[in-house]
């Protein structure tokens, strides 16, 4: 499915690179949702991941036609969302990290509040994974909920291969940690 979906964006590409202006309509008809859901996993602010978006699409129309493996449009469109979310959370540090502070009082630690062992799970492991450093957090999200293979991932966050497989152990360690400490208490 992955593959049929990285020829279709490819053809997209050279045709929109050929002049087909309907071409790009049809590969932010296909991408703009993920961009937006993308973004907001970082920020956690409907309006701030719909504006990343907005910036996202804005420098891949300046850019598409520089793009020469477009097999790689996913990857790459998704390697600019994350850098925009990470600009825009620099720029706006101080209400990120409020936001995240209220985003993680919202998640309920009573387990009368909890109606069953699902959403008990979902919790726990939602308080495991903000314990993680920023960048743990990203490569979980992209390996697990996003499905890209570790040299994608190298290629969006820019880092190395060993430094995403490393980060990715660690991530798993720590989270192994943590929540082994919720279930003992």
């Amino acid at each position: 499915m992955r593959n049929s979906n990285k020829i279709i964006d490819s053809l997209l590409v050279i045709s929109y690179q050929s002049g087909n202006q309907k071409a790009l309509s049809l590969l932010v008809k296909r991408h703009n949702k993920k961009i937006c859901v993308h973004a907001y996993r970082y920020t956690k602010d409907w309006e701030s991941a719909r504006d990343i978006t907005q910036d996202t699409w804005r420098i891949v129309i300046d850019k598409i036609h520089f793009l020469r493996d477009t097999n790689s449009f996913s990857s790459w469109v998704m390697t600019i969302a994350t850098r925009n979310a990470l600009d825009y959370i620099k720029k706006n540090k101080k209400y990120f990290k409020k936001v995240n502070e209220q985003f993680l009082e919202r998640i309920p630690n009573s387990s009368n509040e909890i109606v069953n062992r699902e959403e008990q799970i979902t919790i726990m492991l939602n308080n495991a994974i903000a314990k993680l450093s920023f960048n743990q957090q990203m490569v979980l999200k992209l390996f697990y909920i996003e499905e890209y293979s570790l040299k994608e991932i190298s290629e969006i966050t820019k880092t190395s291969l060993n430094t995403v497989k490393t980060r990715l152990f660690r991530a798993r360690e720590k989270m192994k940690e943590i929540l082994k400490k919720q279930r003992d208490e």
